[in-house]
């Protein structure tokens, strides 16, 4: 005997960011990422369209990382000193949808780089790779607040994704993504409310709500990753029932948060009944990455490529109605 399972009819739905501008939106991608549009909780498609597939970005630097351990830094030992071959890696190889540029030699207590620098640089990473692109700034409000604007600048008109605006410093961001045409990461704390309002904040100041996409920040498996989901199960509930200043997408820095927890990065001599450290890091990313996919992820930032792999084939499995 057949069982007829209840089905929610939903009110509201996700907005649609577009990610990268093509030749004829005054850009130089190859093509547009499209993120967002759900009509349902995910993956639920009887319950509502899902019209676009969560996307991968691969995270660069445009200097060598000294905090990554041994085996993150193995797959790219030979592109790490150079970001224009680390960017056209991950695209040719590891085939990801966006590239996402964090540009830590801002960071005054390290290499200090200049804004024109590294919005050089930045412009020579786009002519290499013709993918969209996220660029994050190196965490130093101050910093962040002159070298932001002039990438901004160099970037016009490619629709990148610009992070992140936070609740107590938004707005120098988000004039540059009104001047240049790009759209912003609105990040809070593991805080709908917070996360609600500083949209809200974003959005009085001239900036559509469809540019804005939402990092809750999140955490790694066994580190917070199960209050982290709730949260972003409450914002989508709260979406699809009508609240807009919820209704935008989400992007999970994935990697970030897996690859600084000691499970991931420990070695074998210190705890060899953990198991292989080359096989263990990339599995600790890759299930909370899927995690993440499941309370309605649509953009994951993620580091090694064989969590890459792994969660791109868990993505076509998902997207199978």
């Amino acid at each position: 005997m057949a069982i007829d399972l209840a089905q929610e009819k939903w009110s509201s739905q996700i907005n649609v960011t577009k990610i990268g501008a093509i030749k004829e939106g005054g850009g130089t991608r190859k093509k547009t990422i499209c993120v967002g549009g759900q009509k349902s909780l995910a993956y639920l498609f009887k319950e509502g369209d899902i019209p676009y597939v969560p996307v991968i970005a691969q995270e660069i630097w445009d200097v060598e990382p000294d905090d990554w351990p041994d085996v993150l830094k193995e797959p790219f030992k030979n592109e790490l000193g150079d970001p224009l071959a680390w960017a056209e890696k991950a695209v040719k190889e590891h085939k990801v949808d966006l590239i996402c540029l964090r540009l830590q030699g801002a960071n005054p207590e390290g290499t200090n780089k200049s804004p024109d620098e590294l919005a050089n640089l930045t412009k020579k990473i786009l002519q290499k790779v013709n993918v969209p692109f996220i660029i994050l700034g190196c965490g130093d409000d101050e910093k962040d607040n002159l070298v932001m604007p002039v990438v901004s600048n160099a970037l016009k008109n490619e629709r990148c994704l610009l992070g992140s605006a936070l609740q107590d410093n938004y707005k120098t961001l988000v004039a540059s993504c009104l001047a240049d045409g790009h759209n912003i990461i609105a990040e809070s704390p593991i805080d709908i409310n917070i996360a609600k309002q500083l949209n809200i904040l974003i959005t009085d100041m001239g900036l559509s709500a469809e540019r804005i996409v939402i990092n809750p920040t999140v955490g790694a498996l066994g580190y917070g990753l199960e209050y982290a989901y709730s949260i972003m199960e409450r914002a989508r509930l709260a979406s699809l029932n009508g609240d807009k200043m919820l209704s935008m997408p989400f992007i999970c820095f994935v990697g970030q948060e897996v690859w600084r927890v000691k499970e991931a990065r420990a070695g074998e001599a210190e705890y060899p009944h953990w198991g292989k450290e080359s096989e263990r890091g990339p599995l600790w990313e890759a299930v909370s990455a899927v995690a993440f996919l499941q309370s309605g992820a649509d953009i994951l930032v993620m580091r090694h490529p064989q969590a890459i792999k792994i969660t791109q084939e868990h993505i076509k499995r998902l997207m199978q109605k």
